[in-house]
């Protein structure tokens, strides 16, 4: 079946339903297209916040920026930093126009936390569920739109463009242009949904390691999608580990402890009751950047041969944890954990990425017609490595710009007519399934062993051997298989784990989330 729509957005996450809210309208209809359902995205699971300057009295946007740069190791774009961190007060006037209710103090000011890199209290929260209740907000605007289409269930397999009609399309080809995508629908046909305007919000790829926050549907495929359209993919180097998921053996995705908890005053203990971030930051301690306490509990792990290392909010008032994270305790307290009493034991898991689908500053792609938003692209925000909450609201700031600056052009373009239908002749569907799943464990392996925290390039060696290997096998059996989901989500992860190791074998130095033994880090001050 052949769909026309003015807008297709892949993703259903904060970035792909803000923008969906902003474009649509009588005369531009927009068609929002998720895998599974629109609760399953990573905001959902965003339990900190949302960072803006809002104190005027002690904040201001000099110090978010610059705590923002610090944080990226002065790899950031100076010009997406100032542009996310001086339009955030108005997105997020923006989502509570949408329904989204961030938590007041008593005088009716925002009770704002502090999260590790922070130079102030700034981030704007909802209990400890921020995500989620921003998405809850966004799923019930979105659904009340009359000009948005929702077509849950729905696998985007591959953007459209001039290779889909013949012609010879190379990463040097000047006009590439997205003319919509091909979408696997629920009941196992391939679909065209032909947009004048594309955008990809297809979130992260944590489901490339075993460990990871992410929920599994973060196969990176809108990153896979645009890199194989020959577009730009860019930092995919650096992943943010999250230096505290609750370690329960298992459990996949990890439950996330928040950062919100260690700007709450939690402290992180060793195995020996010791406090031991004074050996790795002095100054900043539990407060210090992600990668640095990711590194430093995954120091102490394998120095002792540690699965986890724990988190400690005992000598806090009771009350007021069980106040301030109540889903924390409630989670804990169902694996007969008691936060106000014991310990929490945590480990490193994967949880964001600051590369992806590079884009300028209105969020569009080197590919015509194709905008990238959220954790699948890379503005130049997080350089080489995320300020805490920051990923919110660059979702939102850059919608609303790539909404802005597509709204000015759509006028321009038309439907492609002339795609072709998907061509699965001579295909058919994989007889044995788990050459797809333990492909996907050995691709899950290999990058939580020589892609991690600590790299060496020995171990990049071997994860290009190894993933090659797989590449191969996978292209082969995806040429011979009817569509899937499961077959293309292998795919993807390939491709994405290729991304990520090809592009942490290119950076010859230990910067940001990058970090290797063959190269020595050194502090930098600015770019």
């Amino acid at each position: 079946m052949t769909y026309k729509y003015d807008y297709l957005v892949i993703g259903s996450g904060i970035a792909g339903m803000s923008f969906a809210l902003k474009v649509a309208c009588p005369e531009h209809r927009v068609a929002l297209v998720c895998k599974t359902s629109l609760e399953e995205a990573n905001t959902a699971l965003a339990q900190g916040g949302v960072a803006s300057v809002t104190n005027l009295e002690v904040d201001d946007f000099s110090k978010h920026i610059h705590d923002t740069m610090v944080a990226g190791d002065w790899l950031s774009r100076p010009e997406a930093v100032e542009k996310v961190v001086t339009n955030a007060p108005q997105q997020i006037k923006e989502l509570v126009r949408w329904g989204v209710s961030f938590d007041k103090k008593d005088d009716g000011t925002y009770d704002l936390h502090r999260e590790g890199g922070h130079s102030e209290f700034r981030i704007l929260h909802h209990a400890d569920n921020t995500g989620f209740e921003i998405q809850e907000s966004l799923i019930k605007a979105v659904k009340a739109n009359p000009n948005i289409d929702i077509f849950e269930n729905h696998f985007a397999i591959e953007i459209i463009t001039q290779h889909h009609l013949g012609k010879i399309v190379t990463r040097r080809t000047p006009d590439i242009t997205c003319y919509g995508a091909y979408v696997l629908s629920p009941d196992g046909v391939v679909d065209k949904f032909l947009a004048k305007v594309t955008l990809m919000a297809t979130g992260g790829v944590g489901a490339v390691y075993t460990t990871t926050t992410n929920p599994l549907v973060a196969t990176g495929d809108g990153i896979a999608m645009v890199y194989r359209a020959k577009g730009n993919v860019k930092d995919m180097e650096f992943i943010q580990f999250h230096p505290t998921a609750l370690y329960h053996p298992g459990d996949r995705p990890s439950f996330l402890i928040t950062e919100a908890m260690r700007g709450y005053g939690a402290h992180l203990r060793n195995h020996l009751g010791e406090r031991f971030m004074a050996k790795y930051d002095a100054e900043r301690m539990e407060l210090a950047p992600r990668d640095v306490v990711a590194r430093a509990i995954d120091s102490e792990m394998k120095q002792y041969g540690l699965d986890h290392v724990f988190l400690d909010v005992t000598h806090k008032d009771a009350e007021e944890t069980r106040h301030h994270f109540p889903n924390i305790y409630a989670k804990c307290k169902s694996l007969g954990i008691d936060i106000t009493t014991d310990y929490i034991p945590v480990a490193p898991a994967a949880h964001y990425l600051c590369g992806g689908i590079e884009v300028d500053l209105n969020g569009q792609s080197s590919i015509q017609r194709l905008y990238a938003v959220g954790e699948c692209s890379c503005t130049g925000l997080h350089g080489g490595n995320r300020l805490a909450s920051n990923s919110l609201i660059e979702a939102v700031v850059y919608a609303d710009a790539a909404a802005t600056h597509s709204r000015g052009h759509i006028g321009t373009y038309d439907w492609r007519t002339d795609v072709p239908d998907w061509n699965d002749e001579g295909t058919r569907h994989p007889e044995e399934m788990v050459l797809i799943t333990q492909s996907i464990r050995e691709v899950n392996q290999i990058m939580g062993t020589y892609v991690g925290i600590v790299r060496s390039n020995l171990r990049l060696d071997r994860a290009w051997n190894r993933l090659d290997i797989l590449y191969e096998e996978t292209e082969r059996l995806f040429k011979c298989s009817k569509a899937s989901r499961e077959i293309c989500e292998l795919r993807n992860i390939i491709n994405v784990g290729y991304l990520i190791m090809r592009q942490a074998k290119e950076r010859k130095e230990s910067r940001g989330l990058h970090f290797t033994i063959d190269y020595p880090p050194v502090p930098h001050t600015k770019a």
